[in-house]
């Protein structure tokens, strides 16, 4: 025997829906905005200078 689903069904699943497209949309803001920071202080910081190993090169060949 099948069931119908009632008005009051829809409803609570409509609010149920928008509140959790809700909370994903703040999720995702929040968690953006703390990886744009993340990675802003990551560029801020000032590093060491990369220098390179000094390599042994081979003399000038001269004709």
């Amino acid at each position: 025997m099948g069931t119908s689903l009632t008005p009051e069904f829809w409803e609570r699943f409509a609010v149920l829906l928008v509140a959790a497209m809700g909370v994903t949309l703040i999720l995702t803001v929040a968690f953006d905005a703390l990886a744009v920071r993340l990675l802003s202080r990551r560029v801020h910081k000032p590093s060491t200078p990369y220098l390179p190993e000094p390599v042994a090169h081979r003399p000038p060949v001269h004709r």
